[in-house]
């Protein structure tokens, strides 16, 4: 809920510094703020505006990992509004159970595609696709988001992690950025993860080798260039043309928590956020003006956030470590977009 100084009495400047400090209080220790009682006292303290007030209908939404957990829930949600949806998945039955159980208000038809997005090839033909196919494309969401307990490769020897949350993205958005920016002004979401805040940012050591190899560790190294490289992203490209953000969903109960971390799902199962909660901001950032209000931000409960809770990883945060971390992105994926078409 944002506020102008200017359009407020002082009862509502008093009450809007009320809804602040909660939210700081909720945000100071991770567990209440990251927890379903963050999401709940925030929404009710804030007179959060409800999803189902919004209108989707003639907005065109393609979701990456939408075959289970958060991508599933925002992509029923957003058809609930009238968006028109093409869901992605790896996997080809659940990618169409998904987009055949789609509402469709606006009797639109959703669409069903199939890529493995830690292979170029793959990416590739998905950019393909939606080019040719989806020219209306308004909003891209970069959702897909695995947490492997053992360390794999795609043909290009690159680890999957970082080749499907890093590279793919990174490709993805450079192949279609002429075609949002013909459906002006267009949104790039990025669905990272809280699990960020405890890594650095590095190039060098982005890809994990098999000796030291942590599953949760190589995924937080992932998010964090994933939420550094929204930020570049948002620096190329005016806002005119296409907002960047990025957020992280809080703790919630998906298929991927129930089998990556299951000690921390059995313990914590109580406090989680349902899908549905855990996706609340991404169609918020979807479907309310707000987003176009800014760009590059980083979001949690309606709510810009720090990118660093820790003095170390905000000391690995340096300009020549972002240079570093745009210039191997490009060279892996071999896209290089200029910063704007003009207006």
């Amino acid at each position: 809920m944002f506020h102008h100084p200017n359009d407020v009495s002082p009862c509502q400047k008093g009450f809007a510094m009320r809804e602040r400090f909660a939210d700081r209080l909720l945000e100071a220790p991770i567990a209440p703020s990251f927890s379903r009682l963050g999401l709940r006292v925030r929404a009710r303290m804030e007179n959060w505006r409800s999803l189902g007030t919004y209108d989707l209908s003639g907005r065109t939404v393609a979701i990456t990992g939408a075959s289970s957990g958060l991508g599933w829930a925002a992509a029923h949600r957003l058809a609930d509004l009238g968006a028109r949806l093409i869901v992605i998945g790896r996997n080809d039955q659940r990618t169409n159970e998904c987009a055949s159980s789609l509402a469709n208000p606006n009797g639109v038809t959703h669409t069903a595609l199939t890529a493995d997005l830690s292979e170029p090839a793959d990416v590739h033909r998905l950019a393909d696709t939606l080019r040719t196919d989806h020219s209306d494309l308004d909003t891209l969401i970069h959702n897909a988001g695995a947490l492997l307990n053992h360390r794999a490769t795609n043909s290009a020897g690159i680890e999957v992690t970082v080749a499907a949350q890093v590279l793919a993205p990174f490709a993805l958005t450079g192949l279609l950025l002429d075609t949002l920016r013909g459906n002006r002004p267009a949104r790039v979401l990025t669905m990272s993860s809280g699990g960020m805040y405890t890594a650095g940012l590095t190039v060098n050591r982005l890809q994990m080798s098999s000796e030291n190899y942590r599953g949760s560790e190589q995924y937080a190294r992932a998010k964090r260039a994933q939420v550094t490289l929204n930020e570049q992203w948002a620096a190329l490209v005016p806002a005119s043309e296409v907002v960047f953000h990025s957020l992280h969903p809080g703790w919630a109960d998906t298929p991927g928590v129930q089998d990556s971390l299951p000690r921390f799902h059995r313990y914590l199962k109580p406090a989680l956020r349902s899908p549905a909660e855990g996706v609340d901001t991404l169609v918020w950032l979807v479907a309310d003006d707000h987003a176009l209000d800014d760009t590059g931000v980083f979001w949690h409960d309606r709510h810009p956030r720090p990118l660093h809770r820790l003095p170390r990883t905000r000391r690995s945060d340096t300009p020549k470590r972002r240079a570093e971390l745009w210039d191997w992105c490009r060279d892996q994926t071999g896209i290089d977009p200029p910063p704007s078409t003009g207006s």
